[in-house]
């Protein structure tokens, strides 16, 4: 957990009230649904399958202990996760000993997609939690394939100055 992010928080999208809070165990099952429905991440082996809950519980353990990781959750007013997103902060020595913060595995679910959950989310990285954990970039790898999901960060302001590259172990 990122002791600096100052959580929970209200978000409003499109006049609706939302909490983006830490995820906790209570939350596994909706977050294996968030990457199942999302269909780049059911491709990778992200099935919401039941059997596959002690990996899922294990991985989430590992980030919410990690002081220099946080996974959040955007709650409806019931509690009900609609989305997702693991944050890492990253101290570096370029640009000058400048940290990074590393917005990963970003979930909207599929029924609330467009519904300005993403944008809000975003907004709040860039705007509150950048400067919490004193980063003075914020970055983020998007599949190829995601060719909207590329837009939709562009239209924030990202830009596309890199090339990432993957080596899959094993």
């Amino acid at each position: 957990m990122i002791r600096t992010l100052n959580l929970p928080v209200s978000l409003s999208a499109k006049a609706q009230e939302f909490t983006l809070r830490r995820a906790t165990e209570h939350d596994l099952g909706a977050l294996m649904l968030l990457l199942a429905d999302d269909p780049i991440s059911a491709t990778r082996g992200d099935k919401a399958n039941e059997a596959d809950a002690a990996s899922y519980l294990s991985a989430l353990t590992a980030i919410i202990t990690d002081p220099s990781n946080d996974l959040l959750v955007v709650v409806s007013e019931t509690d009900e996760p609609l989305a997702t997103m693991q944050l890492t902060r990253i101290p570096g020595m370029a640009r000058r000993g400048s940290t990074r913060l590393l917005i990963e595995a970003v979930r909207v679910r599929s029924d609330h997609r467009s519904s300005g959950i993403g944008s809000t989310m975003m907004r709040w990285v860039t705007g509150t939690a950048a400067p919490a954990v004193e980063a003075s970039l914020v970055q983020l790898t998007s599949d190829e394939a995601r060719q909207d999901a590329h837009r939709f960060y562009e239209q924030l302001g990202f830009v596309a100055s890199h090339r990432g590259f993957k080596y899959k172990v094993g």
